[in-house]
C-alpha cells in the first residue's frame, strides 16, 4: 500500500519497491524509540544491533544501548551499593549493634548488576518484537542511500533495501594518547572489573569521572582524580562545582586540578602512573574519563557521501535529516545533546516526521542539569523535561 509522505518531494503512488520502508542501524534508546513509533505509524521497520555483552567493541553491544547495558542502569546500581558503607557507619550512630567488620561481596553486586542487565536487553527485544519490529542481529552498514549490509555472527553478509535509512549508533568512550594508554579502562570495563581495586587513578573532571570517584571511594577504595580545570563538572554552576569538590575531598578523594597524565607503566604491583607535573602515583586502575567520540567510523558513510564534522559526528538538520533526504541520524551519533531522553525525543520526532504526517523539531531549549547527593555518593542528572513531563537521566 503506498503513503504519503511529507519530504524528498515523494507523491502518492510511488512505485519503487524496498524491502522495508524503514532500516535502523543501532538498537540504542534513540534507534529503539524511532522503530517502535515509526511501526506505530504503520510503516514496515528492521532494526540491526550487534550481538549482547556488557562491555562494547566494534564487534559487540547489544539491544537496549549504552544507558541501558553500559550506562545509566548499571552505574546506579553500583551507585546504591555503595552508598550503604555510609548508612552502616551512621546506623551505629543510632543504636544498631553491627559487627566491627562488615564484608562487601562486589562479585556478587557484578552479578546482580549482570542479570539485570540482561534481564532488561530481553525486554527491549520483546518490545521491538510486539511493536512489529524485524530484529537482525549483526553489523550494520551502508552500501548505498537505500541499502544497508549486515555482517552477521558467523560472519554472512546480507544486504536489505529500504525508503529510509535512520542512523542510531551512538557514541563510545574514547582514550587519551598517551604512553601505556592500553593500561587504562573506560566506563564500560569499569561497570565489569573481575576485581574491586583498592587503588584508583581517574583522569577526567565530568560528570562520569564524579561518579565512578564517589563509587569507588563509597567502596572503601583510594582515589586520586586528575583534571585540567580548577574545579570538576566543566559547565555546571560554579558555586556548586566548588561545593563538590570540596565535599568530595571531605569524604577522602583526593583531587588534583590542572593536572593530566603523562605516562602509564606496567609493574609487578600495579599501574605506576606519571603526571605531567612529575608526580608518581601506584595505581590498581587507571580509568579515562575524558569523553565519548560518535561511533561512525564503520558505518561506510563516506562511499555513500554522508558529511560528518571533525568528530566524525553525522551532521544533520533541524529535522534530523542528514545531506543525503533518504538517510536520518539521532542521539549521540550526531553530537548534539547527547543524553537518552534527548535521544527518545529525536526518534519520537523523526517518526513523526517521516511517517505520522507532523513534521516535527526536537526542541532542546529545555534540559536542565542537576548534581545530587546521595549519602556518599554524587550522581549527575541531566534530563530533558518539557510542560507537563518530567524525566531523567542520571
Amino acid at each position: 500500500m503506498s503513503r504519503k509522505m511529507l519530504i524528498d518531494g515523494e507523491k502518492e503512488g510511488d512505485q519503487q519497491q524496498f524491502d522495508y520502508d524503514l532500516f535502523v542501524i543501532g538498537a540504542g534508546s534513540g534507534g529503539v524509540r524511532a522503530s517502535r513509533t515509526s511501526a506505530g505509524f504503520g510503516a514496515k521497520v528492521a532494526i540491526c544491533e550487534l550481538p549482547f555483552h556488557p562491555i562494547s567493541s566494534e564487534l559487540i553491544g547489544g539491544v537496549g544501548g549504552t544507558c541501558v547495558i553500559r550506562g545509566c542502569v548499571p552505574k546506579k546500581i553500583l551507585v546504591y551499593g555503595a552508598t550503604f558503607r555510609g548508612e552502616f557507619e551512621d546506623a551505629r550512630n543510632f543504636g544498631w549493634e553491627l559487627a566491627e567488620q562488615i564484608d562487601f561481596n562486589w562479585k556478587k553486586l557484578l552479578h546482580n548488576k549482570t542479570q539485570e542487565i540482561t534481564r532488561l536487553n530481553g525486554i527491549y527485544k520483546r518490545l521491538l518484537s510486539n511493536s512489529g519490529v524485524t530484529m537482525i542481529e549483526g553489523e550494520g552498514k551502508l552500501v548505498d542511500a537505500h541499502r544497508v549490509e549486515v555482517t552477521q555472527p558467523d560472519g554472512s553478509k546480507k544486504q536489505y533495501s529500504a525508503k529510509h535509512i535512520l542512523i542510531a549508533t551512538g557514541s563510545r568512550a574514547q582514550r587519551v594518547s598517551i604512553p601505556g594508554q592500553e593500561l587504562a579502562i573506560t566506563s564500560d570495563e569499569a561497570l565489569s572489573l573481575d576485581e574491586l581495586p583498592k587503588r584508583v587513578v581517574i583522569l577526567g573532571g565530568g560528570y562520569i569521572a564524579v561518579e565512578f570517584a564517589s563509587i569507588w571511594r563509597g567502596m572503601g577504595a583510594n582515589v586520586d582524580v586528575f583534571y585540567r580545570k580548577e574545579l570538576p563538572l566543566r559547565g555546571f554552576d560554579d558555586e556548586m562545582r566548588a561545593v563538590v569538590a570540596k565535599n568530595l575531598e571531605g569524604r577522602g578523594i583526593n583531587l588534583h586540578p590542572g593536572t593530566s597524565l603523562a605516562e602509564l607503566i606496567k609493574m609487578e604491583d600495579g599501574i605506576r602512573v606519571l603526571t605531567d607535573h612529575g608526580g608518581e602515583f601506584m595505581a590498581d586502575v587507571v580509568l579515562f574519563a575524558t569523553g565519548r567520540i560518535p561511533n561512525t567510523k564503520r558505518l561506510n558513510l563516506e562511499a555513500v557521501g554522508v558529511e560528518v564534522d571533525k568528530t566524525g559526528a553525522i551532521k544533520v538538520d533541524e529535522y534530523s535529516c542528514t545531506n543525503v533526504p533518504s538517510i536520518w541520524a539521532v542521539g549521540d551519533v550526531t553530537n548534539r545533546m547527547n543524553l537518552t531522553p534527548v535521544a527518545l525525543m529525536e526518534g519520537t520526532c523523526f517518526s513523526k516526521t517521516v511517517f505520522g504526517g507532523q513534521p516535527s523539531k526536537p526542541d532542546y531549549k529545555h534540559i536542565p542539569c542537576a548534581v545530587f547527593r546521595q549519602h556518599t555518593t554524587y550522581v549527575c542528572c541531566r534530563s530533558q523535561r518539557t510542560a507537563g513531563s518530567r524525566g531523567r537521566k542520571g
